[in-house]
């Protein structure tokens, strides 16, 4: 009984994360979840861009110029 308690204090995170998993594959509720992905990496390389946009434009000529 001890091993079992210790097993899932030790993997506590992980059983938690699979069971929103399979909550999520059963309900179809990916295609919500991956939109919002979407939506906060679009969030976040704006607000990259819009405070590095020396940087931004130095890399993008750069990338620009090999091609």
């Amino acid at each position: 009984m001890e091993e079992i308690k210790n097993f899932l204090i030790k993997y506590r995170g992980a059983i938690i994360g699979a069971l929103i998993a399979i909550l999520t594959l059963a309900l179809s509720l990916y295609k919500i979840v991956f939109c919002i992905l979407i939506i906060v990496a679009g969030i976040i390389i704006g607000n990259h861009v819009q405070h590095n946009k020396e940087i931004v434009k130095d890399k993008i000529k750069t990338y620009i110029d090999k091609l």
